[in-house]
């Protein structure tokens, strides 16, 4: 019996482990089919083949915001809209086709927006199982940013200690010529402006090793340096200030005026076209600034222009929040976070068209310039800098904007999905690859901590005001009657303690959810974990290496020397054929040494 009974257990274990395996290579195998389904797949590998990493990175960078959206649209999708419709009440406003532009009129009254959805709890049937919408509303957009912060944290940290703390990293000319070829680039275009880059990659950094100024030539950096910061934050305040008091005009408008009028409606489109107009112009004049301060290395000049254009764009997202919490919450409107969510959607909007009009008049036009009026302009290239510091504008925005109108990330997957195509066309068409040297794996890095900070941690503060701080609107969204948004959990919570067994859910609440240092340390754990797993993961790829050379040594040294006689007899056969010729010819031959 008990040999029964064991060999019945080990055939079920081995059952399992046969069932476990096969579905295991069921999901690799599905997993590898939707990878290569995966729209984006060809395009870049055609991209990395033709331009490089450097500009491949900017596609990378981008495919991956597409997955933080559609993911943040699944589950608003699943756990808040689809819900509504049950409880979802008529439309009876018209659809006039101005609203795709501006997201008022007949949008203010469906899913797109905060104020539309209800404040009851939603019964499908009688006496059937409830569906609280406060809490699904609250808990689903709190666990999409939970899932954000770590998914940023993960990455990059696995992308710091990969580019920044890998012993295999090597720094110096030596390194530079045998160690930084680009093998991703099959283009012969390609290949010699690759070559050239490496060449002016080690001219510009012997000279800046070799180069000193004179006191009175470092004086007049200094001054030249502390008059561009000057002149570059000077901008940066003024193009704040303008877009604060258009706000404060525009809010006038909407509050006073008719809000179904389309002439008011039509209005409130100056408010983002103003902050596009900034966003796109602005970095020109910084570049201006970058080339008149003449750093000794293209590396500095692209760092500073990077630093002050975040600094543009973080200044007049952070201008528009404090409009939005300061002076939006606190106004007349009977449904501020719906106003808030129509702010966010056309600067969205607008922000997506001036992309798509950037690619036409900055790429298109300037290659028909240089191509056919000014030849020695030649075809422009790729901004990736700017490029991808306008997806982290944009990416900002829509963070801000998942609070107050739930279906934006589907919105902004479709413009970032569309965006792909036409910078790919645009890039293929119209640019060359990149002549700046790029550190692509620093420079991927740095744009991950951009987008960690200042971004998303931006939008934490920000949300973190709104479900805490401010008072919801009393005739609209889910939240409404309540104190804040936050207050709803609050109650929740209250009546679970009055329940033995939620009292475990209780705990977690106030010893885990609540606690600031609790999440901190978790933070610098996973953090670190990473990093030590990168490391042991570097590890083992070495000792790997190491045995597999032990192992085919021994083959390697027999064929070494093989080679080496077979070379030494070639060498003395014809040593002694020139030897012939010389004894023969009584003339001496060319290469070889007579006593």
């Amino acid at each position: 019996l008990a040999s029964m009974s064991t060999n019945g257990s080990l055939t079920f274990i081995s059952f399992f482990s046969f069932a476990l395996q096969s579905f295991r290579r069921f999901g690799n195998t599905l997993s590898e089919y939707f990878h290569l389904l995966w729209f984006w797949h060809r395009a870049l590998k055609i991209i990395g083949a033709n331009f490089g990493t450097s500009v491949l990175s900017y596609f990378i960078f981008l495919k991956w915001l597409l997955t933080f959206n559609i993911f943040s649209f699944l589950i608003n999708f699943s756990f808040i809209i689809i819900p509504q419709f049950v409880a979802a009440e008529p439309n009876n406003l018209s659809f006039t086709g101005l609203e795709l532009l501006t997201g008022a009129g007949y949008f203010q009254q469906t899913v797109l927006y905060y104020g539309f959805y209800t404040n009851a709890t939603i019964h499908k049937i009688e006496n059937g199982p409830s569906y609280n919408m406060q809490l699904a509303y609250i808990f689903t957009v709190g666990l999409y940013f939970v899932i954000c912060f770590f998914t940023l944290l993960f990455s990059m940290a696995k992308s710091f200690c990969k580019n920044f703390m890998d012993l295999q990293t090597y720094s110096g000319n030596a390194s530079k010529i045998l160690c930084t070829w680009d093998f991703n680039i099959s283009n012969e275009k390609a290949v010699k402006l690759k070559q050239k880059n490496l060449s002016t990659q080690i001219k510009v950094q012997n000279a800046g090793e070799v180069r000193n100024f004179s006191v009175k030539e470092r004086a007049v950096h200094v001054v030249i340096h502390l008059v561009s910061w000057i002149a570059s934050l000077g901008t940066a305040v003024a193009a704040c200030a303008g877009v604060y008091f258009l706000s404060i005009n525009n809010l006038k408008l909407f509050v006073t005026g008719n809000k179904n009028d389309q002439e008011s409606q039509a209005a409130m489109l100056v408010l983002p076209i103003v902050a596009s107009l900034l966003n796109a112009f602005i970095p020109f004049f910084y570049s201006w600034l970058g080339c008149l301060e003449r750093y000794q290395t293209p590396g500095y000049h692209v760092y500073v222009t990077i630093i002050r254009n975040i600094i543009l764009k973080i200044s007049i997202v952070g201008i528009l929040c404090y409009y939005w919490v300061n002076v939006v919450a606190e106004s007349e409107s009977q449904c501020w976070e719906t106003l808030v969510g129509q702010d966010i959607y056309r600067l969205v909007l607008v922000d997506f068209i001036f992309c798509l009009l950037g690619s036409f008049f900055g790429e298109f036009l300037r290659r028909i310039i240089g191509t056919t009026f000014c030849v020695s302009l030649g075809l422009p290239e790729f901004d990736i800098g700017r490029n991808v510091l306008d997806l982290i504008y944009a990416q900002t925005l829509t963070w801000i904007g998942i609070l107050f109108s739930p279906l934006l990330p589907g919105i902004q997957f479709i413009s970032f999905s569309i965006v792909f195509y036409v910078k790919k066309v645009s890039l293929m068409m119209n640019c060359q690859p990149p002549r700046k040297v790029w550190k692509t794996a620093q420079m991927t890095t740095s744009f991950m901590f951009l987008l960690f900070f200042p971004s998303f941690v931006g939008v934490l503060s920000v949300i973190g005001v709104t479900v805490w701080r401010l008072k919801p609107s009393e005739e609209c969204g889910p939240f409404r009657g309540l104190s804040s948004m936050y207050a709803a959990v609050s109650e929740w919570i209250k009546t679970l303690e009055n329940h033995t067994a939620s009292k475990w859910v209780v705990w977690i609440y106030h010893n885990l959810i609540t606690s600031v240092l609790f999440f901190f340390i978790l933070s610098v754990l996973a953090f670190g974990k990473n990093c030590l797993r990168h490391s042991h993961s570097s590890l083992k790829t070495k000792n790997y290496k190491v045995d597999l050379w032990r192992s085919s040594s021994p083959t390697l040294l027999t064929k070494q020397v093989h080679t080496e006689q077979v070379s030494q007899e070639h060498v003395h056969v014809g040593f002694e054929y020139l030897q012939r010729l010389h004894h023969l010819s009584g003339q001496p031959v060319p290469g070889l040494c007579h006593p």
